[in-house]
């Protein structure tokens, strides 16, 4: 196995050999690592040292130069964590009798906040899926920004999840699990006039037998990532909105974002979103600087003059 122009070192190929044979490393995995460890070898030699054989102190200083080199926190933790492994396995098979990586510190990525669309933005996107003549833009918009829900399990939605009246949807999450969202009237129309337009269509030529709410080319499938990525920029740019701001995923940031901003909770919104975990829901606690006034002025039980309660 090489690493292309890196330089080469018997032990980063053997440790190389072993992710392929043992653990059945892709290939582009075993590219990433060679790639990543073939950078440190380079660092290493001109510093007098093998890979294999290089000291805390030239680890340190490697870590050191990629965070000098404007490098994310992401990639210099993904470059420590191949370090780690390849000292992990120098360590069992007896090359050395120490792991010099297990005093470094990952370096910490800054918290991402979710891109989300105003409220105005989201009218505007609404009104411009309202304008096509099928509905179905209109309605996996309203029912993605009415529920929160991720854009797989909008596209895995079966013909049959929705009658014409329904007030609550089934998702099918992440892991199988299922939870209850209500939906706004706005979602139920939406969703009603997809089904009507579906239900007559039967009979034609169109794919109005297909098993899917949102079915694809074939209608026996449901439509792809893709297709659904290209009907969102569609209206986006309708909207005379930038469409790589615009995607599914903001959808459900926006509907987050919305709701936590009016007063929701997180435990509700974890609910709401499928979250396992609260922490993951607290991303969304970027509530603007207003709101923030608003609830302390309106909420907070001093916030009146002193002695008028």
């Amino acid at each position: 196995m090489t690493l292309g122009t890196a330089p080469t070192d018997r032990h980063i190929e053997a440790f190389l050999e072993m992710l392929a044979a043992e653990r059945g490393a892709a290939a582009n995995t075993l590219a990433a690592y060679g790639a990543d460890l073939g950078d440190f070898a380079a660092f290493a030699a001109r510093r007098g040292a093998a890979p294999s054989a290089a000291d805390a102190a030239i680890l340190s200083a490697y870590m050191a130069s990629l965070t000098a080199a404007g490098l994310s926190a992401r990639t210099a933790a993904r470059r420590l964590s191949a370090l780690r492994q390849f000292h992990r396995f120098l360590l069992a098979e007896a090359i050395r009798a120490d792991d010099p990586t297990a005093m470094l510190d990952a370096p910490k990525p800054g918290r991402v906040l979710p891109k989300y669309l105003t409220e105005t933005e989201i009218a505007a996107l609404l009104a411009a899926a309202a304008a096509r003549p099928d509905p179905l833009a209109l309605a996996a918009l309203e029912l993605l920004y009415a529920s929160g829900m991720r854009v797989s399990e909008l596209l895995s939605l079966r013909a049959t999840a929705l009658g014409a009246d329904a007030a609550m949807l089934r998702i099918r999450g992440k892991g199988g699990k299922t939870r209850l969202v209500p939906l706004s009237s706005a979602a139920r129309q939406a969703a009603a006039a997809l089904i009507v337009a579906k239900g007559a269509a039967k009979g034609t030529a169109t794919p109005a037998h297909s098993p899917w709410l949102f079915p694809g080319r074939d209608p026996r499938q449901a439509m792809t990532r893709q297709g659904f990525a290209l009907v969102v920029k569609q209206v986006a740019l309708a909207a005379g909105l930038d469409p790589a701001r615009v995607s599914p995923h903001v959808l459900r940031h926006s509907f987050a974002s919305h709701l936590l901003a009016g007063g929701a909770d997180l435990r509700s919104l974890q609910t709401l979103l499928g979250h396992a975990d609260i922490a993951t829901t607290e991303i969304y606690t970027h509530i603007p600087d207003a709101r923030l006034r608003e609830l302390v002025q309106t909420r907070h039980p001093l916030r009146g003059p002193r002695g008028a309660r």
